[in-house]
């Protein structure tokens, strides 16, 4: 590294806490700070300060909607199962910043955190004491340009602590978008688009031709992209953009055949055949431990990037990392008596898979807590969760993210109304209130609970049932 100037004195790192302590100071879009700009080249520089830890491995990049997160942990299950040594970038977390930064699918060795977050502060530390006329990147500066965001230096921190643990692969998942997205510096061996739907629409634009161009940004000259069935107004964007980039376009629908899905309340079991071209001599028999049909797409999608990345990838590599893969807030039973699933989704699409799972194993008539970030798509989420349940209540997805709980309330209620349900909703705008009291009601009309719409709330069921953990 550069030695411009020496570490931030006053900043004490002698634990990773120390480390996302310090990275809360910075201006966080997550937690709906305002950022006056997203671009890449804020990014350019850090890395460029860093000596370029994002070149230290191969990386697999990962963007989307929905799925991206589970997508992102199966690949990294194979290839540890491959015998790689992956470090994986996702977020959001659900109990603890570590999750989003890890080596496999297990936290670094709190050494890293430490050594890496040092060097960290140092980095932002030469930042700050770059005159904006000396990084040539930004052209026009503005006034705050030269100020790092929060993501900005986690993705940084992410690339650090692989570098520091000798990884030899790196899988990344986007944050906000693709195109202005802080990862989007890597050069990847392939990357890899999930499901598109309407998302951030303030940052990434109000149709889905708009936010698959965003997306689509990841995608880079010559490299390989594997990519999710899509609509037909976001496949024509990709389908363009890789055109243009001469990029070989892997089509999920074209490459493989899911059958024989089978869904329990303990995982999913499925077949995978490989069309053209033939990734695999045979049929693959798998086993996930998270139920849902969802899970088997995601699986495949993950499987296809994986293996076009490393040809030489085994079968059973791939059938030993799924059968233990799992990742919190993923249709995750944490509860028994009632039985109490929480699941992280947020969007119409996964909301509507996530309910489907959740009716064909323990039946409609249920108790739904429900709790959404401000701008998801309450009204159609709405439409598709009330007719599955008897009880419903509404309530602040936690603390992390700005929520507006009794607009998402009205939007329920009124939904609810015109279904002759409107009795069926109640607003409880207390976190921990709403979750006793949904668990209060199913013990006793024993019922079965689910709680989604964000992985925010997922988190403070989590912590509510297991503060330990």
């Amino acid at each position: 590294m550069e030695q411009q100037d020496p570490i931030d004195k006053s900043v004490s790192i002698a634990s990773s806490a120390d480390v996302f302590t310090w990275l809360s100071r910075f201006i966080n879009i997550e937690t709906g700070q305002f950022s006056t700009s997203l671009r890449l080249d804020r990014m350019e520089v850090l890395a460029r300060l860093a000596e370029h830890p994002e070149r230290s491995a191969p990386v697999i990049h990962i963007a989307g909607s929905k799925g991206k997160g589970s997508v992102t942990g199966m690949i990294t299950a194979i290839l540890e199962a491959e015998g790689f040594r992956p470090a994986r970038y996702t977020s959001p977390h659900v109990t603890e910043y570590r999750e989003r930064i890890t080596q496999g699918n297990a936290f670094f060795d709190e050494s890293i955190y430490i050594q890496a977050g040092r060097e960290l502060v140092s980095i932002e530390a030469m930042l700050r004491n770059t005159p904006t006329s000396g990084i040539a990147y930004f052209d026009p500066p503005a006034e705050d340009d030269t100020e790092a965001s929060f993501f900005e230096l986690l993705t940084l921190y992410f690339f650090l602590c692989a570098r520091l643990a000798n990884c030899d692969v790196m899988v990344v998942e986007t944050g906000l978008g693709g195109r202005l997205d802080a990862t989007n510096i890597v050069d990847p061996l392939v990357s890899v688009i999930t499901l598109i739907e309407l998302e951030h629409t303030e940052f990434l634009g109000d149709h889905i031709g708009a936010i698959a161009k965003e997306k689509a940004g990841i995608i880079k000259p010559g490299k390989s992209l594997i990519l999710a069935e899509q609509v037909n107004e976001a496949l024509e964007v990709f389908k363009k953009t890789a055109a243009a980039c001469h990029v070989p376009l892997y089509y999920l629908p074209d490459v493989v055949d899911l059958h024989h899905i089978q869904v329990n309340p303990r995982g999913t079991t499925f077949s995978l055949a490989s069309k053209s071209p033939a990734l695999f001599p045979a049929s693959l028999e798998l086993t996930i431990p998270i139920p849902g049909k969802i899970q088997a797409q995601n699986a495949a999608l993950g499987i296809a990037a994986a293996k076009i990345a490393f040809p030489q990838l085994k079968a059973q590599s791939i059938l030993r990392g799924l059968q233990d893969f799992t990742l919190p807030a993923r249709f995750e039973r944490i509860l028994d008596d009632p039985i109490f699933i929480v699941d992280g989704a947020h969007t119409p699409h996964s909301v509507e898979s996530c309910v489907e799972t959740f009716s064909a194993l323990y039946g409609k008539g249920g108790i739904l807590i429900f709790g959404c970030a401000a701008g998801k798509d309450a009204v159609a989420m709405a439409k598709i969760l009330i007719p599955h349940f008897a009880q419903i209540i509404i309530t602040t997805p936690g603390t992390f993210k700005v929520s507006f709980p009794q607009l998402v309330y009205d939007t329920f209620s009124t939904e609810a109304t015109s279904l002759g349900k409107g009795s069926a909703v109640s607003y409880i705008p207390e976190t921990a209130q709403a979750i006793e009291k949904a668990l209060e009601q199913g013990r006793k009309k024993e019922l079965p609970l689910l709680g989604t719409g964000s992985f925010y709330l997922a988190a403070e069921i989590r912590n509510k049932m297991n503060p330990c953990a």
